[in-house]
Parts: C-alpha cells; sequence; structure tokens
C-alpha cells in the first residue's frame, strides 16, 4: 500500500485502508474503487492522506495503533461524554464527567496494555477519520501522543495512568465555546481569540470539581498551552512553574494540531510537525520531551515515498524502534530509473538521510 493525497488520487484506484467516521463506524471499506465523486466527497470530509493499492507496495502493510474494538471504543466513550456536556442543561459538566470517570480510566489501561503489547513505534495517519467536531478525535490523539512519551520518559504506572486521563480531557473547556467560533475558517478577531483562549480555564473548572479524578488532571487542561519561555496561556507561567505533564501534553497537542486537516489549513505531513517541535524545542517546549517525541512516535510513516540525499527514491516499508526518524526504504528509482525493488535501513546505513517526501500518486 502507498499512502497519497487525497487531492493527486487517480479515480479508479483502489483503497487499501478502511475510512472511519468520527465515531469510528466504517465509512469506507478497503477495497473500494474509488470514483471521482467519492475522492471529492473524502476531500470535503477533510481527508487529506489515505492508503491505495499500489503494485510496487502491494506486500506493504501498515496496521494502526489501536485494534478496531478499542479505536471505537475510545471515540465513543469520548464522544458520549462530551456530546452530553455539550447538549446537558440541567447537570452540571463536573457531574457528567464523574459518572463515566471510572470508563476512562479503564480505558486509559486499555489505551496503554494495546501501546505496550505492540512495541512499536506510534503512528497515527494510518487511521483516516472523518470528523464534524475536531474535538473528539483530537483528544484522542493527543491521549496516544502523551502515553507514548510517557512511556519512553519511564514513567511509572500510575503517573502514565494519571498524564492519560489530563490528556484525554486537554481540550474539555473547549466544549464551551460556540461552534461558530471554534470552527471559523478564516482569521478570528481579538473577541474570538479571547474566547478559544479561556477553554483552559474552563476545563480547569469542569475538572477540579470532579472528585473521582486527580487534580493533577484538572492542571493539565490549565496548563497545556503554557510555553516554557512564559509566551502561553492561560497565566504566563514558565519554565519549573509548568508541571511536567503540562509540557508533555504541550508536545503532544502541537503536533496532533499541525498534522490534522482543520478548516483553515491543510495537514501537515510527521516530519514538517517535528521540524515544528523542534524549531520551538528549549523555548517553547521542553526538549527532553521533544526528543522522547521523536524516539516514539514514527515520524515518516509506512507507505509515504521518499527521496534520499543520494538521489535514490523509494517506498518507506518498515521501521525501527526507537528511531522514530531512521526507518526501512524500499528502493524503486535509482539514477532516475525504475530499479528491482530492494531494501536499505536507515538505521544502519547512516550516511544516508531522508531529503523529501511525495504523496501525490
Amino acid at each position: 500500500m502507498r499512502l497519497v493525497t487525497t487531492a493527486s488520487v487517480e479515480a479508479g484506484s483502489f483503497l487499501a485502508k478502511a475510512i472511519y467516521n468520527e465515531k469510528g463506524q466504517i465509512l469506507l471499506n478497503e477495497g473500494m474503487v474509488l470514483k471521482e465523486v467519492i475522492i471529492q466527497r473524502l476531500q470535503e470530509l477533510g481527508i487529506s492522506y489515505i492508503y491505495i493499492k499500489d503494485s510496487q507496495s502491494e506486500d506493504i502493510i501498515c496496521e494502526g495503533t489501536l485494534s478496531d474494538s478499542l479505536r471505537r471504543e475510545a471515540i465513543q466513550t469520548i464522544f458520549t461524554t462530551f456530546h452530553n456536556i455539550q447538549k446537558e442543561q440541567k447537570l452540571s459538566s463536573s457531574f457528567v464527567v464523574e459518572k463515566t470517570s471510572k470508563r476512562f480510566s479503564q480505558l486509559i489501561r486499555s489505551l496503554l496494555e494495546e501501546i505496550k503489547s505492540k512495541n512499536e513505534l506510534l503512528i497515527l495517519l494510518s487511521d483516516a477519520f472523518t470528523y464534524d467536531n475536531y474535538i473528539f478525535t483530537h483528544s484522542l490523539n493527543v491521549t496516544l501522543y502523551t502515553l507514548a512519551i510517557g512511556m519512553e520518559l519511564k514513567l511509572s504506572p500510575k503517573e502514565l495512568e494519571i498524564l492519560g486521563l489530563g490528556a484525554i480531557f486537554h481540550d474539555i473547556g473547549k466544549l464551551k465555546v460556540p461552534l461558530d467560533v471554534l470552527l471559523k475558517p478564516n482569521q478570528l478577531t481579538a473577541d474570538e481569540y479571547e474566547a478559544i483562549k479561556k477553554h483552559a480555564e474552563e476545563g480547569f473548572e469542569i475538572l477540579r470539581k470532579v472528585q473521582t479524578i486527580p487534580l493533577l488532571v484538572a492542571h493539565c487542561a490549565y496548563q497545556h498551552h503554557e510555553r516554557i519561555n512564559g509566551t502561553g496561556y492561560p497565566r504566563g507561567i514558565m519554565g519549573s512553574e509548568i508541571h511536567y505533564f503540562g509540557k508533555i501534553i504541550a508536545v503532544a497537542d502541537v503536533f496532533d494540531a499541525v498534522t490534522s486537516n482543520r478548516v483553515y489549513r491543510r495537514a501537515m505531513l510527521p516530519h514538517e510537525g517535528l521540524e515544528i517541535l523542534y524549531a520551538g524545542s528549549g523555548t517553547l517546549f521542553d526538549q527532553r520531551i521533544v526528543e522522547a517525541f521523536r524516539l516514539a512516535v514514527a515520524i515518516y510513516p509506512v507507505g509515504i515515498t521518499v527521496e534520499l540525499n543520494d538521489g535514490r527514491k523509494g517506498i518507506v516499508s518498515g521501521q525501527n524502534t526507537g528511531y522514530g526518524d531512521r526507518p526501512i526504504i524500499r528502493i524503486i528509482e535509482q539514477n532516475g530509473e525504475r530499479v528491482i525493488p530492494y531494501e536499505v535501513d536507515l538505521k544502519k546505513e547512516l550516511n544516508l538521510m531522508i531529503l523529501s517526501c511525495d504523496t501525490a500518486f
């Protein structure tokens, strides 16, 4: 399978990996022929990248980080609780969270078990989702990235569970922001931006009143937009004033934000998202956390076409655990000509580097 943009895929191509809606239900199944009308609809739904079947990569398989059943359970748990908070008028938001806190704690444990059992680099670009409300899938993605970072940093099981809860609830305050502001496709007014910035405080107020989760979870929501040089919000705290968990979630939050399709810009590829983190490493983000992220997450997804510094082109065919930016490449072109495919391992070939990615079909 090969990873391509929906903007470049040709009609008549075969879908190599299913596409889901925001509730985790299959929207388009593997093997479906992509007609022009379907491709256009995928673009309208915010799907930037898909996997298609390709003769040069037919034996390359990209499995998702989560099983379909656990992903459906996770999305449904988030969707139901967050939807109830948005719609419920009689009960407080804190009470809605408290009623489901045990379910969320169990969900975090299940996510941890599945990530640990696979012992592989985290890759979320392989899971194509549509969404009406970005918060649902973003909350899950940030949780997965956060847990991967926490595991790389050798946090204890208890710390990981609290960190995971902080991540899954980090944006809960956005449920209090009007959707027309949250999903506005063009530049926000000063008042609209201030309304969005309040979500960190709103989240803290909701979570601090929940008796069944640690208070630190509330502080994760409060601090995930703070930056170590003091330029963040809502309080502009800096350095050691920001809890370590808040710093971890900040890295995961920014990466998922820039690598997800939004109403006002296209999704970046993972290596582009990592460049954003590196640009802020040591000033906006904790340097050790950014490095842990690089080691834990697949920077070049399986199936993506890349060009190496010696001019050869190939398809990422595998990953090296602990070396997120040094994958295995199947070479398909050399000196501008097609060749019989063969593999090179960037973990072993240290003189080779990926110069660029190509997601055009």
